[in-house]
């Protein structure tokens, strides 16, 4: 795609002039007569580079390259002006100016400025990517040992890896369906191009139409420019639509035509305009339930799901909550710049028995609230929300396990709980000893006791 420049420059005749030199460059062009038009053109369609004049009729030039640089660290900015002054122009470049040209503008120095701004730009994007090839895997994002989590990165990793298979991700609320679209894109040969997401349910359907589809100038009332939707801007990358389960059925006819012929036409457009993308789709709901019930058209449903990913619950993957919940901690302990506390035992059996109907989400809030308010060395029952917290009355109120008549072996019971502790957690000790509420070396004690967890006993591997 042709680099967008966007010209600011209150006189109508030298923004007629940098508009057809550049067009006829191959860039394609907005423009903009004074700053609050230059900015709201940033805000709605950010351009790759902005030709600013310094002296605008509304607000100086060196405020609005300050509120583009706020806006948009990457656009570069090359600054002109008919009153050239050194102290000016240091301070354009302080504040990330690319370069600074003098007006009349000489238009071979302004095509070696546009040229190099760009490399520069480019550069600077290459330089990103190396770091995040070099950083850990996107997928250490998804959080999880258990053997269902697993195998769901071990199923995302593959696909990552296919570069343009559609993948639709479905799991409850909460599940962390995002970080593995992200995952998906960032691990994939596609990672140094754009991840567009959009959450289709939180806008209406002319709204979403556009955001995806963009707009021609006048397609509507308010459609006062032209705007290039997320397919468009996502070119060689990934679009990522949450809760497509939510999309109407209009829209779900014309994603499927994307989907097909990887081509779409602007809202308003007469041309068709085609694009490499890959599709990754998310939703709370049985795609499969909605497309039999004609809430969801079956068609799109078929294309969406050449690789379904399910993520299970919480509730489901119970081993999971203490590895999560210690994530958390560090997180917000370093947020709050507060030392990372231990879970105590009694507070972690009642994290791991509740059920979390938000999931992940849910989980990270409880942990963000205790942080908040701990102040302690150790998380306890005290830190945890009532709805948690209420529960160890009722667990403790009641005996959990019922002595047989004829009596038992308390060494046999013990034995039996510390071999069952390893077959839940494969073997891992640290993991079997929170099970049990025991430290690491009352754990291993038990198990050089019993004689469990070895090869060639009954306790596991």
């Amino acid at each position: 795609m042709p680099p967008r420049v966007l010209v600011v420059d209150d006189e109508r005749l030298i923004r007629w002039s940098l508009e057809q030199t550049l067009e006829k460059g191959g860039y394609e062009v907005a423009t903009a007569e004074h700053g609050a038009a230059a900015l709201a053109s940033v805000r709605e369609e950010p351009p790759d580079l902005v030709l600013l004049d310094l002296k605008l009729p509304d607000v100086d030039g060196i405020q609005v390259l300050r509120q583009i640089k706020a806006q948009q660290p990457t656009v570069q900015v090359v600054i002109m002006t008919a009153y050239a002054d050194v102290g000016t122009a240091v301070e354009a470049m302080r504040l990330g100016a690319y370069d600074y040209l003098p007006k009349p503008i000489d238009f071979d120095a302004l095509a070696v400025s546009l040229r190099n701004a760009l490399e520069a730009s480019r550069l600077r994007r290459k330089v990103t990517l190396l770091r995040e090839k070099l950083s850990p895997s996107h997928f250490d994002h998804v959080i999880g040992e258990s053997r269902v989590m697993r195998e769901v990165v071990a199923l995302a990793r593959k696909v990552s890896a296919s570069g343009a298979s559609t993948v639709l991700i479905q799991g409850e609320s909460g599940t962390g369906k995002d970080i593995l679209a992200k995952a998906v894109h960032y691990e994939s040969a596609r990672a140094n191009e754009p991840f567009m997401d959009v959450t289709c349910t939180a806008m209406p359907e002319t709204l979403l139409e556009s955001e995806l589809f963009g707009h021609e100038r006048g397609a509507f009332t308010d459609a006062k420019t032209q705007k290039r939707g997320l397919l468009e801007l996502a070119d060689g990358g990934t679009v990522f639509l949450d809760e497509i389960g939510d999309m109407t059925h209009a829209l779900q006819a014309k994603l499927l035509r994307v989907l097909e012929e990887r081509r779409f036409r602007r809202v308003g457009g007469t041309r068709d305009i085609s694009v490499d993308i890959r599709i990754v789709a998310a939703s709370n709901r049985d795609l499969r339930a909605a497309a039999e019930q004609g809430t969801f058209r079956k068609d799109l449903y078929y294309r969406l799901q050449v690789v379904t990913i399910t993520i299970p619950p919480l509730r489901e993957r119970r081993e999971d909550i203490p590895l999560l919940a210690r994530h958390f901690l560090r997180h917000f302990s370093r947020e709050f710049r507060k030392p990372v506390p231990d879970i105590v035992p009694d507070a972690e059996r009642l994290l791991v028995e509740y059920d979390w109907p938000g999931n992940v989400r849910e989980l990270r809030n409880v942990i963000e609230r205790a942080m908040i308010l701990i102040e302690g060395a150790g998380l306890g029952l005290g830190d945890l929300p009532p709805e948690i917290g209420s529960r160890a009355i009722t667990l403790s109120s009641a005996p959990q396990f019922a002595l047989p008549p004829g009596g038992l072996v308390l060494e046999a019971v013990e034995r039996e709980f510390v071999r069952q502790a390893l077959a839940q957690t494969h073997g891992n000790q640290t993991r079997a000893a929170r099970l049990l509420g025991l430290t690491r070396d009352e754990f291993r004690y038990r198990v050089k006791k019993f004689d469990v967890g070895r090869p060639g006993s009954d306790g596991g591997p």
